[in-house]
């Protein structure tokens, strides 16, 4: 809910952001949290149409991010009653077994699952150090970060990272004056862009295949908006100090 306080001429208001934000869950907790009156800004290489508060940039390049996230936060310090960081951004590639997969896809995800959603939170904490609002990231991992699957080694392993890079920020945390609250989350299985590109690789490079193709064949899929309004709900809700820094939207 946007606060009606005024001060100054300045209307306050709660400012979240959201990476991977043109499509699938990002772009459905984009447009979920503008119709609850927040202020969202989506990062992302495309623009969705008729986007509002959008950047354009590539989560691989993460030399840009600092600067991106740091230029947001400074714009919007003053009317700011709270900041959220929402990491979402990811990719499932490259789908195969170790030993036969290319190098630079390897790279390039390290780069936006882990490198990224990193900077991104390190430069989040150091900005708002002495903003004294409610300050929230959470991190949108996967249950293969808690479990591994055969031809899914870079993102099983970038998961993973993500879920402990969250619980060293959360134990840092405790001793921080305006603390942030962070929670590593994993979604559930979502019918969105990553799942057909699960469908489309070969059961050579990804022996669960069949698995994932009748996950669809049964209509076992969460729409990426009914994921939306759980993460959205968790978030709003959830107590992260009592759930922890790890979670799973289907224990909640």
């Amino acid at each position: 809910m946007v606060s009606c306080i005024y001060g100054r001429g300045v209307r306050k208001i709660e400012i979240v952001i959201v990476t991977g934000a043109s499509k699938g869950i990002g772009l459905s907790v984009l447009k979920q949290l503008q119709e609850k009156g927040k202020k969202v800004i989506g990062l992302a290489r495309t623009m969705p149409a008729k986007a509002r508060h959008f950047v354009t940039v590539d989560l691989a390049e993460t030399e840009k991010l600092e600067g991106v996230l740091t230029a947001i936060i400074r714009e919007h310090i003053v009317e700011a009653t709270s900041f959220t960081l929402i990491n979402n951004a990811g990719t499932v590639e490259p789908i195969g077994l170790i030993g036969t997969v290319n190098s630079a896809e390897v790279s390039n995800a390290i780069s936006i699952n882990l490198t990224a959603p990193m900077i991104l939170c390190n430069t989040f904490i150091r900005e708002l150090e002495a903003f004294s609002g409610a300050k929230k990231i959470m991190n949108i991992s996967s249950g293969a970060g808690r479990k591994p699957y055969e031809g899914w080694g870079a993102y099983c392993t970038t998961k993973a990272g993500l879920d402990h890079f969250s619980r060293v920020i959360a134990v840092e945390q405790e001793r921080a004056t305006n603390p942030v609250e962070i929670v590593s989350i994993a979604p559930g299985i979502i019918d969105t862009g990553m799942q057909e590109t699960i469908r489309h690789s070969s059961e050579a490079s990804f022996p669960l295949l069949n698995r994932f193709v009748e996950y669809k064949e049964q209509g076992l899929l969460s729409s990426a908006e009914e994921t939306a309004r759980n993460l959205i709900s968790f978030l709003e809700k959830a107590d992260f100090k009592t759930t922890g820094p790890i979670a799973d939207i289907r224990h909640y």
